[in-house]
């Protein structure tokens, strides 16, 4: 009998189902605790992937403009539809089901471990719309049970959760390898737009004076144009001046805020007119950098007085042996900065191409109406003109007084980027003074960019006091846009939190 209680006693058969039997209910809790946390996981996933996708969406419509709420509360609605599972509710439920909400930012803490307080908040979201850079979008929590019996283990635990999910995305634009240079919006406060006249080539045509006015009162008159301090903080005359005659300024500029570089610059008609082919001044010494090369088409209604250095503007004028793009014959605008769009290209054609002594081969370029030829009743922009020169291979081609397109003082030319276009930041300056932003060509703090915008430099600029640039629209970046600008500006809405 001892015997066989020792044998029973030592015998370790049938042991693994004893142990497995002890542990099979913490094999199960585990077991579901692993199930439920994947659940958990995947609803979080889902619901935070979708957040993601909407304050991405809204953010990417904070452009700094008075609808950009408008439009991000429209792309919350409509732009971005997504599913989760594993909840409470019957089958797959959309974002929109759950109850999002958003609130948008003028500014986000220091840090991310900083609660975002009411003074982050736009204060008035339609008043107030343009200061919009963040947007929070926050999807309520959505009701989650687990299958663990987590109330078997205590009277106060639950087996319901509520899992949500919130993001902050914001928005930044910035146009790089720009000129130091911006315009106050000759269409502010008119029955146009920059917007309705970029998308009308009989608008874009329009002849606009720019003019310089020193930083007194006046500079903030739609037209007028100055200077912005570069992100390096080179303000220095001269620097500022280089930056403009050079090929490339390698400058960024945020659309959300530039700062304003006060005061005249003398040097401003040398840098610009470097672009044509003239180098006088402190220039002068540049013509035969090829980072201060001029274009490929500089014709000017300039005359050779001894060599190609020392062409000059005729005077008196003679348009009919040299004619650089005419004048619009009327203006539009009180103040006669913006002209009627209405210019002579029958006489600049005439005088430049179809020339006594060797008319040209190649037909008129299209007119206005894209199908009939360029005449003084169906004008084109002068700008199309310009490019259709270039693409004929026409520039080289003398005038009735012996003129050419094609540079002759600098040994260089350049093609892209396009140096006949002047790259500016267009500001609504006199919402910006009414506000108290500007005075006397200062801003502080950064100023926000209506727009960004190309403009054909029809002429040299001018001697005088305020040395007016004449411009044809060309393009601008957004709506009303044709795209050309799209390679120096750079888009990106991004998530913070």
């Amino acid at each position: 009998m001892l015997r066989t209680i020792r044998a029973f006693w030592h015998d370790q058969r049938g042991i693994a189902l004893i142990l497995v039997s002890v542990m099979l209910p913490a094999i199960i809790g585990f077991s579901l605790l692993a199930i439920d946390m994947s659940r958990m996981n995947n609803l979080h996933n889902d619901l935070q992937k979708g957040t993601d996708a909407l304050a991405l969406a809204a953010a990417a419509e904070l452009d700094g403009r008075s609808d950009s709420i408008t439009r991000a509360d429209r792309a919350l609605a409509t732009l971005v539809s997504n599913n989760y599972n594993f909840s409470t509710a019957d089958g797959p439920v959309t974002l929109a089901a759950a109850g999002v909400t958003r609130r948008y930012l003028r500014s986000l803490p220091a840090t991310d471990d900083v609660a975002i307080a009411t003074a982050n908040v736009v204060p008035d979201e339609v008043a107030d719309a343009n200061l919009a850079q963040f947007v929070e979008v926050r999807v309520t929590p959505v009701g989650f049970s687990t299958i663990f019996p987590a109330s078997f283990l205590s009277s106060s635990a639950s087996n319901s959760y509520n899992i949500g999910a919130v993001a902050v995305a914001g928005f930044s634009r910035s146009a790089c390898d720009f000129t130091p240079v911006y315009i106050c919006n000759p269409y502010e406060n008119t029955t146009d737009t920059l917007y309705t006249v970029a998308a009308d080539p009989a608008k874009r045509r329009r002849l606009i004076e720019l003019r310089q006015q020193g930083g007194s009162s006046a500079q903030n008159s739609p037209g007028n144009y100055g200077f912005l301090q570069p992100p390096d903080s080179s303000s220095g005359a001269d620097a500022i001046r280089d930056m403009i005659a050079e090929v490339k300024s390698q400058a960024c500029y945020n659309s959300r805020g530039v700062l304003l570089r006060p005061g005249f610059l003398a040097t401003a008609r040398d840098a610009l007119n470097v672009r044509f082919d003239v180098y006088n001044g402190p220039m002068n010494s540049n013509r035969n950098d090829p980072n201060f090369a001029p274009g490929e088409n500089v014709r000017k209604g300039y005359k050779t007085q001894g060599n190609a250095c020392n062409a000059d503007a005729v005077s008196p004028a003679e348009p009919t042996n040299f004619e650089a793009f005419p004048r619009d014959n009327g203006t539009i605008d009180t103040n006669g900065r913006i002209g009627n769009g209405n210019w002579d290209f029958d006489q600049y054609w005439n005088t430049n191409f179809n020339t006594t002594t060797a008319p040209v081969t190649v037909p008129k370029p299209m007119g206005a109406d894209g199908v009939n030829p360029a005449s003084n009743t169906n004008q084109p922009t002068r700008y199309s003109v310009y490019r259709y020169e270039i693409s004929q291979g026409i520039v080289g081609h003398p005038s009735n007084g012996g003129e050419i397109g094609t540079p002759s003082c600098s040994a260089n030319k350049v093609s892209n980027p396009d140096r006949r276009l002047l790259y500016g930041a267009i500001l609504n300056c006199q919402a910006l003074a009414a506000a108290g932003l500007m005075s006397g060509g200062n801003s502080s703090p950064p100023l926000p960019v209506e727009a960004f915008g190309s403009f054909l430099i029809t002429e040299t600029v001018e001697s005088g006091s305020d040395q007016t640039i004449r411009v044809e629209l060309v393009d601008i970046n957004g709506r009303g846009g044709q795209g050309t600008l799209d390679n120096f500006l750079r888009d990106e809405a991004q998530l913070y939190r």
